[in-house]
């Protein structure tokens, strides 16, 4: 792992460099983006980037120096080159307030890091949790720093046997997973939520949909969950990852949609990386 803060790489990414009274730390008053590289090169890094500028400016921070977030990715990708994947963080924070939720006038915080991982299953189960997100709040569609919500979901579906956490919104409509965007298919079509159910604008997924079509649209997650012939989850890590299960529900994985998404994913995922 390495990690850069404030234009410094770090010699031991594991000692403490945030300030206590960060409000990234204390209150969660950040934004972030996971971005996926391979061999060390950063998948749709411009896609991403301009998703931290929306997120920033969603939650009223001053907007990045993205000279500056691309310098911190050099650095800390500098060697990766032997890492067949691995995953950037890019943290963007208030920085130093005072404590409570109340922002001073303290300057921003930039963090990248990188570790390499593991390359995701093809294939997952998915549990749906009783909480919903709200379509209607001050942070819908943000990708901020508050994840505990995500937290309790994911640590609910591993209770009951699945790999990640689904939610409706307030509406009872399908919404999205933890940190992934969910694809269906109804009658031979693929759908996914709109982004008014209050789902991210993923931006895997938002190349699903420009590469392989699909329709939004917000129906009951009961109805989908009931009546999908196959189903599929995109995020940064997982690509096109097909549904086994849903619940109590057993689903062919991969359906011939699913397992097409996948094949176009493959032949044009080299389109975006950014050397």
């Amino acid at each position: 792992m390495r990690a850069w803060i404030d234009g410094d790489l770090l010699a031991d990414p594991t000692q403490g460099a945030i300030a206590v009274t960060d409000h990234g730390f204390t209150v969660g008053d950040g934004v972030f983006e996971a971005v996926k590289t391979l061999d060390g090169v950063p998948f749709a890094l411009t896609r991403h980037l301009a998703r931290l500028e929306r997120s920033a400016a969603g939650l009223g921070l001053p907007a990045p120096d993205l000279d500056d977030v691309r310098r911190g990715v050099a650095a800390v990708l500098d060697g990766a080159q032997d890492d067949p994947i691995g995953r950037l963080r890019i943290t963007w924070t208030a920085g130093p307030h005072p404590m409570g939720s109340g922002r001073g006038g303290g300057p921003a915080t930039l963090v990248v890091a990188y570790s390499a991982i593991d390359h995701a299953p093809a294939e997952t189960t998915v549990v749906t949790v009783p909480w919903t997100r709200n379509e209607n709040g001050a942070t819908a569609g943000l990708k901020t720093t508050s994840y505990a919500e995500n937290v309790i979901a994911l640590a609910h579906a591993h209770r009951h046997g699945g790999t990640e956490a689904v939610f409706a919104n307030t509406a009872g409509n399908l919404c999205e997973g933890t940190g992934s965007n969910v694809f269906y298919v109804v009658d031979g079509e693929l759908r996914t939520p709109s982004l008014a159910s209050g789902c991210l604008a993923g931006i895997t997924r938002g190349l699903v949909l420009e590469w392989c079509g699909a329709r939004e649209v917000d129906e009951p997650l009961a109805e989908v969950r009931a009546n999908a012939s196959e189903a599929f989850l995109v995020s940064t890590t997982r690509d096109v990852q097909a549904i086994t299960r849903w619940d109590d529900r057993d689903l062919p994985a991969p359906g011939p949609v699913t397992k097409q998404c996948a094949a176009t994913w493959a032949a044009r995922e080299a389109e975006t990386m950014e050397p």
